[in-house]
């Protein structure tokens, strides 16, 4: 649910939509959500000071019934 809703955020965002992923695994301390974007489109997510990617973790923190996500940024190039 949480990466459902993270992927349609940040498709709502960039301009290469078709680009988005977003892959969940469980840790130990809550869930990793790795969110991986056009090259273009990183800056974009992450935004002036980190203020989109702050205000993403905000609202997927928000939606999580545990409180514990972690949210990573890549683009599509890296591994």
């Amino acid at each position: 649910m949480l990466a459902d809703a993270l992927e349609h955020l940040v498709r709502g965002i960039v301009d290469h939509p078709d680009d988005v992923r977003v892959n969940a695994s469980s840790l130990r301390r809550g869930e990793l959500l790795e969110v991986r974007v056009h090259p273009e489109d990183l800056g974009r997510v992450i935004g002036r000071g980190g203020r989109t990617a702050r205000a993403l973790r905000t609202v997927v923190g928000a939606l999580s019934p545990d409180g514990a996500v972690r949210i990573d940024v890549v683009d599509v190039d890296r591994r």
